[in-house]
């Protein structure tokens, strides 16, 4: 039985900081986060739900930082909100009456492409280039398959959106990070909504958290301003990498 404790809310508390900051920049927050509630002594769905409620501190407010400051126009990707919360919404649905072994099995490998796509592609600067898809395709494409991704399953979702907007749409990297976190938040609230609805949410641990979340993405938002490429691209790679390595560690060892 999970007990709250002060030494507990503490300790989770630097643990959402840290993976607010870290999640801003290169996502996989969660894979800091989940694993603490789980030391904490939350069953499975307990710590999901109660990180999803976290999460959406950290992704609301490097949101609402990227927003003002002008680096992502809602109206332009409103209709890939959408798609991302909708894709999310059936993702959550899904994932408790489906076995998720076969994408466990996967999603190592995924998210080492990822990174080799970062460390690698010449296709990643400050700079906007060429566009793919136009915004209502990569909406019903790339928008709603990563939201349903990150209901079903979860881990490296920013770093999935990051990568559609640059290879996809040609956003520069700072530019595809800030909107890669808005459309997060978007798939954060859906999963969220259906979490609460099952009985998974610790609302007072996840609120705690929450506010560790919501200062670690105000402070790790500003570099993404600040530092660009030069912060971003190193960041992804090194989490990328080290979501790798601890979901096959913990698959195979």
């Amino acid at each position: 039985m999970f007990e709250l404790t002060l030494q507990i809310g503490l300790i989770l508390f630097a643990v959402a900081l840290l993976a607010g900051f870290i999640d801003s920049i290169a996502g996989g927050g969660g894979l800091i986060t989940i694993p603490a509630l789980m030391w904490a002594g939350l069953p499975p769905a307990a710590a999901l739900g109660t990180n999803k409620l976290q999460a959406c501190g950290g992704s609301f407010f490097a949101s609402l930082y990227f927003i003002r400051k002008g680096m992502v126009d809602l109206k332009a990707i409103k209709l890939s909100l959408i798609c991302a919360f909708l894709g999310a919404a059936v993702g959550t649905i899904l994932v408790q009456m489906i076995d998720v072994e076969v994408l466990q099995l996967v999603l190592p490998f995924l998210i080492l492409a990822i990174g080799c796509y970062f460390l690698f592609s010449k296709k990643i600067a400050e700079d906007d280039r060429h566009q793919v898809l136009t915004p209502t395709v990569f909406a019903f494409t790339a928008a709603l398959s990563v939201g349903f991704y990150d209901g079903f399953f979860g881990p490296g979702t920013g770093s999935f959106f990051a990568l559609a907007f640059v290879s996809l749409m040609g956003f520069g990297l700072a530019k595809a990070t800030a909107h890669a976190k808005v459309l997060n938040f978007s798939t954060n609230i859906a999963s969220l909504i259906f979490f609460v609805i099952g009985g998974h949410v610790v609302v007072v641990l996840g609120l705690i958290m929450l506010v560790g979340q919501a200062i670690g993405a105000t402070f790790g938002s500003r570099l993404v301003m600040t530092k660009g490429v030069k912060i971003i691209k190193p960041l992804v790679v090194v989490m990328s990498f080290a979501m790798s390595i601890k979901l096959l560690w913990s698959q195979y060892m």
